[in-house]
Formats: C-alpha cells, sequence, structure tokens
C-alpha cells in the first residue's frame, strides 16, 4: 500500500446527471478507475451490476442495458431510462484519495464530501436520496448528522430548508454478498415507494 502522504487528490471526473423532473438522486461513492470503465457514465465497472439489476427490474432482462457481443453498456439507453423514470446520478464524494491501486471503497479516502444542497436546487421534484453502499451511507450520515437506515429501509435526511427520504440500498458490487435477485427485490420496493416505477 502507498503511503498517504503521496497519493493525489482525485476530483469527481463526471458532471452531475440531473434530469429536471428526477424524483430521487442515487448516489455512489466514487467512481472507479478509469481503467475499469466501459462507458463515460456513473455505474461504468462491468464487474458492477447496477444496470443488470435495473434492466431486471425495468424490463425483466438483466442484459438489458449490455452492448451485444462487447463488455461495454449503452450509455445512451441508460441515460433516456433515467430520465423518463426520474432517476438522478452522482456521487457522494466530490474529492477522494485512493489508499490501494482498486476499486474498493475499503481503501477511499474522502477528502470532500459532494456539497448536495447544490444539486438538489436544481431538483424541486426530488424528494429521496438513495445511497448505493455503505461508504456513501457513511458519507451522509457524517456530512448531515441523520439516522442510518437499515440496508433496505429509509430515514430521513435535512439537507438545506428540504427533508428527503433517506434509503439505504444494498451494494451493487458483486463483492457485496446477496444475489442480483435478491437485491432487485430492495431496489424495486424502493423504486415503487418513490414513484419511479409502477409495480411489475
Amino acid at each position: 500500500m502507498t503511503n498517504a502522504a503521496e497519493i493525489a487528490t482525485e476530483s469527481h471526473p463526471l458532471d452531475p446527471f440531473l434530469p429536471a423532473e428526477a424524483k430521487i438522486l442515487l448516489l455512489g461513492s466514487f467512481p472507479p478507475q478509469r481503467k475499469r470503465w466501459s462507458m463515460e457514465f456513473f455505474y461504468p465497472n462491468w464487474q458492477n451490476d447496477m444496470w443488470r439489476l435495473m434492466g431486471l427490474i425495468g424490463f425483466g432482462d438483466k442484459h438489458h442495458f449490455e452492448i451485444a457481443g462487447t463488455k461495454r453498456f449503452d450509455k445512451d439507453r441508460i441515460a433516456t431510462f433515467c430520465i423518463c423514470q426520474g432517476i438522478a446520478l452522482y456521487d457522494a464524494a466530490y474529492q477522494i484519495r485512493r489508499l490501494n491501486d482498486n476499486a474498493s471503497d475499503k481503501f477511499l479516502e474522502v477528502v470532500t464530501p459532494t456539497e448536495l444542497s447544490a444539486l438538489l436546487n436544481q431538483l424541486p421534484a426530488c424528494r429521496a436520496i438513495v445511497t448505493t453502499g455503505q461508504k456513501a451511507t457513511d458519507i451522509i450520515v457524517a456530512t448531515y448528522d441523520c439516522p442510518e437506515p437499515p440496508v433496505g429501509g429509509q430515514s430521513e435526511v435535512y439537507i438545506g430548508s428540504r427533508s428527503f427520504h433517506f434509503w439505504r440500498m444494498p451494494s451493487t458490487s458483486r463483492a457485496y454478498p446477496l444475489a442480483l435477485e435478491k437485491k432487485a427485490i430492495h431496489y424495486r420496493q424502493m423504486l415503487i415507494a418513490e414513484g419511479v416505477l409502477p409495480l411489475l
């Protein structure tokens, strides 16, 4: 492991994805190293199952957002889906240092949390913050001094002058020990509760 004092600080490489009518803001921790990207968008790691999970929930097909014959996700199809369903995307950390040369949140040191109030000011219809892993959850709890929800459950968080449902979803990383279909149950229940998806 590299000495922490020698590690460069990384700023977030993507602009927030903020559809005007978004009902929820989905927050991971921070993107993996670019060498692990399969597209220029959120959850770009081919080994991360976020878009397989959304394909399963929205279309009954975990391969829906994959580009056939490649190890790439279809950014345009994903973005269209998120706009139509009212899903905004960003991450809970704006600046980080990687304490090890991998994509694990365990070795991610948060330098600067994301200032969510500035994002949420652009999302007047948003009523829920959804974290997709423990690191993102820890950042929100520490930054906004709110109760930590159980996995698959919600609490309440105040950001600026607004209150939001604060959902904690299971990580879509394959390192999280839960089958994709069981993760999908939690995500589907949250999306239905927030009016993002009809009951499928």
